[in-house]
């Protein structure tokens, strides 16, 4: 283990300053609001930079977009995570905010599209068993024990025979969820408990990779 002295961190720093001079930077940062669309939620960490929602992305999304299969999303934001899930044959995207299905029509409205205003938990005009991949992400942390099972009911019936289900939940065993007013009081357990409870299968859980919630895959 190198001591106190040594110089190792100094030399570090010389070499990024020598990759990544100011004017260099500047450009870079410059090429990105030119070119990159804004998307809103982007605010909450990007999939792009941000090396744990990268490993959520390669894991639990890119894996099950199929052309030959039928994805969902529940709440969408600005396309944060929508935009891996365009080559699905058909993507619904439900949403209880008409204001949040127009921003995201703004910068995602692609004929193999459906936009749907759901009423909170539901999934108005998707054909029974028709999805083969069910995804969301940033909003499962916000609904407490009762909208979770409510969704979790509803959502069997729009499911095709060996879907997957992946959702993100608020987890109060961190320290970060339990800072976060905005989150629901959820962990591990109780959001097993609900899944078994509604009937599903748990094939595969991510409790680490996430600093304030945790993820679960689940099938009908």
């Amino acid at each position: 283990m190198p001591g106190l002295d040594t110089k190792i961190h100094l030399d570090m720093l010389g070499d990024f300053k020598r990759r990544n001079p100011l004017p260099l930077r500047l450009l870079r940062a410059l090429r990105r609001e030119l070119f990159q669309p804004g998307i809103y939620g982007l605010e909450w960490g990007d999939p792009e930079v941000f090396a744990p929602l990268g490993y959520m992305r390669d894991r639990f999304l890119k894996p099950y977009v199929r052309a030959d299969h039928n994805g969902l999303e529940i709440g969408p934001g600005g396309g944060r995570w929508t935009r891996y899930m365009l080559d699905f044959k058909t993507l619904t995207i439900v949403d209880y905010h008409q204001e949040l299905l127009d921003q995201l029509k703004r910068g995602f409205h692609k004929k193999n599209m459906v936009f749907i205003k759901n009423n909170g938990n539901d999934f108005p005009g998707v054909p029974d068993g028709s999805v083969n991949f069910l995804f969301s992400f940033g909003v499962f942390v916000h609904l407490d024990a009762p909208l979770i099972e409510a969704y979790l009911a509803s959502m069997r019936r729009v499911l095709a025979p060996g879907a997957n289900v992946v959702l993100q939940y608020a987890d109060r065993t961190k320290i970060m969820a339990q800072g976060n007013p905005g989150f629901s009081d959820n962990d591990p357990e109780r959001m097993r408990a609900m899944v078994k409870a509604a009937g599903y299968t748990i094939v595969e859980e991510d409790l680490t990779s996430l600093w304030h919630s945790s993820v679960i895959r689940f099938q009908p």
